[in-house]
């Protein structure tokens, strides 16, 4: 098959790339401010007035709302959740004025929202990019193609794609869980940070596979630590009736680091693959540090007047004579909470193995499918995963968060959006699957990303909700291992397209592999439905969702 991408984007201008670029960034705030106007509006005159003129009593100046405060009660309960009000946490209730409630959000976008944010962007801006800085067409240019620069096989490519990174990542990933249950996550989240950052320089500076290899597991390691940290505190630290949008605005770094790296080929064509690796290492490091100057610190770690802050998360009953004993116990008691957390993983499970299959194979795909578009795909694609994927997360998480508010069963109400999500994302992406042309094929894959990418954010708050507290460290481990798992199912299509394309017929690779694709990702969307479905009609064994509603 004839590969004209990488000579078509050269001869692109950066111009053209810079506005899209743009107008993603651009549409992306919007999308994040569209639904957080109803906290902004309220903002009266008189609270700006307050913000800005200094105040010679000092009665009203107490009544001002704190820009690092959340919420304040006068009588904390024990279970409650502490937030930062300069150097001391106070516990949020949801009874605040609307000066308090817009200074809050402003808190939680700009101190905690974005710094996480910030990191989970280099997270999978920097293990996807090698996706796209490797060609194994002839004649490829060596300071443009790692494989050719470094000498390395499909088959070693492949290794490093999949068990290189994903093994060390499963596994450490119930160690990251059980961390943040335990220890500092804001410290958890800045130091992996700086180490995936350096494990991507090193990439750079790679002078053989084998370095190569050896930092993509230490990625694979480090990456996994940081949404156990970061959900969890989203968890202490967001009202209740906004955790679904603020994981959803977290969940956006899939989509927003996922489209950098479909753009990484164009750094590629500018800088070399080692430029593209250092500017993204770079990028990582400039997020830890943002991180580490503005992120609150861990209410569980802080300190009141010299005495511990509240915790539900108790780690002093632990026994820590055998921490592997500990850690598969914690795993067990979290699976095992209620049908409702079973059939929940069991839906991520399906989500997962579908959205790693088109995230591993459809470029593949749209390539040989539509050769003359393949310089094209990349851009569109950026646009589309950057764009419709964040509008569809953060839309899910804001959805979610209303249908909770008016029902009786918050989390059923919740799950309702995956539920149509994964109901609604499977005709289209058949529909894109079997499409006659690139511009057809490209309109009904931005459809499937808005209608299916939604299912996250409201998942991760059920799940969380779910297993309480004390193990929602544990459950996000379970969560980010669930995925890893998932990684399995390319590697099963991958298997079946071979075995269909080496049988000795004459037949159409790119119509194999969209039946294929089709079949398992549409059947992956209605099973997880079916999945998501039982677990919202399912009840919590050990009340802790009750317990929550009495907090």
């Amino acid at each position: 098959m004839p590969r004209r991408a990488r000579a078509r984007a050269r001869a692109s201008r950066p111009s053209g790339i810079a506005g899209v670029v743009a107008s993603s960034i651009f549409s992306f705030f919007i999308m994040l401010v569209i639904p957080l106007q109803s906290e902004l509006l309220p903002l009266s005159i008189q609270s700006v007035g307050a913000f800005m003129l200094p105040s010679r009593h000092p009665v009203p100046r107490k009544r001002i709302a704190d820009p690092s405060r959340q919420f304040s009660s006068p009588s904390p309960s024990p279970s409650s959740s502490f937030v930062r009000q300069g150097n001391r946490f106070m516990s949020k209730v949801d009874d605040a004025s609307p000066a308090e409630d817009s200074v809050s959000t402003q808190f939680l976008l700009l101190n905690l929202l974005a710094p996480l944010l910030l990191c989970y962007i280099s997270n999978q801006w920097s293990r996807s990019s090698l996706y796209y800085l490797v060609d194994f067409s002839a004649g490829a240019d060596p300071a443009r193609a790692m494989n050719v620069g470094l000498s390395f096989s499909e088959g070693q490519y492949g290794l490093l794609a999949s068990v290189a990174f994903t093994a060390l990542f499963a596994i450490a990933s119930l160690v990251a869980g059980s961390l943040a249950d335990q220890s500092d996550r804001r410290k958890m989240t800045v130091l992996s940070t700086v180490a995936w950052s350096v494990a991507t320089l090193a990439t750079a500076a790679a002078g053989s596979y084998e370095q190569v290899l050896v930092a993509r597991i230490a990625m694979g390691l480090s990456c996994a630590f940081t949404t156990p940290a970061a959900y969890t505190l989203l968890r202490d630290l967001v009202p209740k009736d906004r955790i679904g949008l603020a994981n959803s605005l977290y969940g956006s770094g899939v989509y927003l680091g996922g489209g950098l790296a479909s753009l990484s080929i164009l750094l590629d064509n500018n800088y070399g693959w080692r430029g593209a690796m250092a500017v993204i290492g770079s990028y990582g490091l400039v997020s830890a540090g943002v991180a580490t100057l503005v992120l609150p610190p861990d209410p569980n770690k802080a300190t009141q007047d010299g005495t511990t802050a509240p915790s539900s998360d108790d780690s002093s009953s632990t026994d820590n004579s055998n921490p592997l004993s500990n850690l598969l116990n914690n795993a067990g008691t979290t699976v095992g909470t209620s049908s409702r957390v079973q059939w929940l993983f069991l839906g991520s499970f399906l989500r997962f193995c579908s959205g790693l299959c088109i995230g591993v194979w459809a470029a593949s795909y749209y390539k040989s499918a539509f050769p003359d578009d393949a310089s094209t795909y990349a851009v569109v694609n950026a646009f589309i995963v950057g764009v419709c994927g964040v509008t569809s997360g953060i839309g899910g998480g804001w959805l979610a968060d209303r249908a909770a508010a008016s029902a009786d069963d918050e989390n059923k109400a919740r799950l309702l959006i995956p539920i149509m999500g994964s109901l609604l994302g499977a005709p289209a992406w058949w529909l894109t699957m079997h499409a006659t042309s690139f511009d057809v094929a490209m309109a009904w894959l931005a459809i499937e990303y808005l209608v299916a990418e939604c299912w996250f954010g409201p998942t991760v708050a059920v799940l969380q909700s779910s297993v309480g507290t004390k193990n929602g460290g544990t459950a996000q481990g379970l969560f980010a291992l669930t995925g890893a798992v998932g990684n399995l199912a390319p590697s099963v299509l991958g298997f079946f397209y071979g075995q269909a394309t080496s049988a000795g017929n004459s037949v159409d690779e790119s119509s194999v592999l969209s039946n294929l694709l089709g079949i398992a990702v549409c059947s992956g969307y209605l099973l997880s439905a079916a999945c998501f479905a039982l677990s919202a009609i399912s009840t919590t064994a050990d009340g802790s969702e009750q317990e929550q509603k009495t907090v």
